[in-house]
């Protein structure tokens, strides 16, 4: 392949280096890690203004989606139980008790979420 069709691609372009403390290196990646990005790709992005947005976020929202999913369901247990549905006619004083014990530990779960969301942990 000649000069001139070789393909450009960044692996054979000019990097940019950029001399950093420790400290400062640790941060870049640890910021990086939390995008879920590589380190290069973070500064390549932040470097051209683009906003990053944390796939931290997006796994918490997934957590959420799938917390309320099960909120859902344990609803309509306790909704067909309560309309008198045939289905449910076998469920006892217990199998109720039960189903709403589940429905407060899942809330409680989708408060931890919700927590961790608007306070993170700062990571060392």
């Amino acid at each position: 392949m000649s000069e001139i069709t070789k393909r450009i691609t960044r692996k054979n372009s000019t990097p940019i280096k950029v001399y950093c403390l420790p400290e400062e290196k640790e941060l870049i990646e640890a910021q990086a890690k939390r995008a879920g990005m590589s380190a290069a790709r973070y500064l390549r992005e932040v470097g051209q203004g683009y906003h990053i947005s944390g796939v931290m976020d997006y796994e918490q929202v997934r957590e959420l989606a799938r917390i309320n999913g099960d909120l859902g369901r344990l609803g309509g247990l306790l909704k067909l139980w309560l309309t008198d549905d045939i289905r449910t006619a076998q469920f006892g004083q217990a199998t109720i008790l039960a189903v709403l014990s589940k429905i407060e530990a899942t809330q409680e779960e989708m408060g931890k979420v919700m927590t961790k969301i608007v306070m993170p942990r700062s990571e060392p």
